[in-house]
């Protein structure tokens, strides 16, 4: 017990200090600017979360740029307010909502039946929404609630669209993953048999866990989809320490803190997005050019943790069997 409070005290120091360096290194360097994007005329785009912070501004750039965007979100009553805001903006636009809680799975499951009904296709998926410190819970299927949301909706959320992913992929223009991952997961670790222990709860550890598990599955995933020569790419994004209401959860001096230096210091929304549009969109990152992690508008390396085979497999593999998939 002991080694576990130490544990979980050790990753709450390295992720304080990670954040602090982070920090810095915005506050000391030029901001990623978006370069001129092409035209998405056609395109069919889903943004979890896209009814506020980095999502919000993901799906209002790619609906100004033609592409018919599927908002996935919790609040019903948030999704008729954001598209109304983004049609008074571009008049064009073509900007949807369909209830998502990735919270639960039988609503990912949902979401995914009602988007196939309509017979689209499918280019862009960018699993956004997340979860941050959020109090000790679990999910309405028993998953504690980062590991749930952060990662086990989104995987389920991408296996089920995977078939309409690669079939909207052509020589010239993959279709893409972009999983929006975060920093933390430099800290993560992964226990494949406690993802739901309660021993020692950790908040700040469960974030972190979950992120590294997000960039584990996406770089799995991409060389999966190399492997079978699919017109798919898959990649995850730092969008770094953005001014959302993500920070709400934090310890209430703390929270105090960020609140106050939020707006001098951290990244705008449109900041935080800007590399996540650079990954949906950019023609640099067509075909093999695809897949990594990206920060800055720019691929980064990661943690060796990230680039073991045998962790990353048996990651997918036991997600498959937590959900129940063949």
């Amino acid at each position: 017990m002991f080694s576990a409070v130490r544990s979980c005290l050790l990753t709450i120091v390295k992720l304080y200090l990670l954040g602090f360096k982070v920090l810095l290194a915005q506050l000391f360097s030029r901001p990623f600017r978006l370069p001129v994007m092409p035209r998405q005329d056609g395109k069919v785009a889903i943004v979890t979360g896209g009814g506020r912070g980095i999502g919000y501004e993901a799906v209002r750039h790619m609906a100004k740029l033609g592409a018919h965007v599927i908002i996935g979100g919790r609040d019903e009553q948030e999704g008729p307010v954001v598209i109304r805001r983004i049609c008074e903006e571009y008049k064009e636009a073509k900007v949807e909502f369909i209830k998502l809680d990735l919270a639960s799975l039988q609503s990912v499951r949902h979401f995914v039946q009602r988007f196939k009904e309509r017979d689209l296709p499918l280019n862009i998926l960018v699993n956004n929404a997340g979860v941050m410190l959020v109090p000790e819970g679990r999910t309405e299927d028993g998953f504690e609630q980062h590991f749930g949301v952060n990662y086990l909706g989104h995987f389920l959320l991408t296996w089920l669209l995977l078939d309409t992913l690669k079939d909207s992929g052509k020589c010239g223009y993959f279709s893409r993953v972009v999983n929006v991952s975060s920093s933390a997961h430099r800290v993560g670790k992964i226990g494949l048999n406690d993802f739901n222990s309660c021993q020692c709860y950790s908040a700040h550890a469960a974030y972190c866990q979950s992120k590294l598990a997000q960039l584990l599955f996406s770089s799995h995933l991409h060389q999966e989809l190399q492997h079978g020569g699919f017109p798919l790419s898959s990649c995850a994004v730092d969008p770094g320490m953005v001014d959302t209401a993500l920070y709400r959860h934090l310890w209430t001096p703390l929270c105090l803190v960020q609140s106050a230096i939020a707006h001098l210091l951290f990244k705008t929304p449109a900041d935080g997005a800007a590399t996540v549009l650079f990954a949906a969109l950019s023609p640099a990152l067509e075909g093999e050019c695809g897949g990594g992690y990206w920060a800055k508008g720019r691929r980064e390396m990661t943690t060796p943790a990230t680039f073991d085979p045998q962790l990353q497999l048996s990651l997918w593999e036991t997600s498959v069997q937590l959900l129940g998939l063949q």
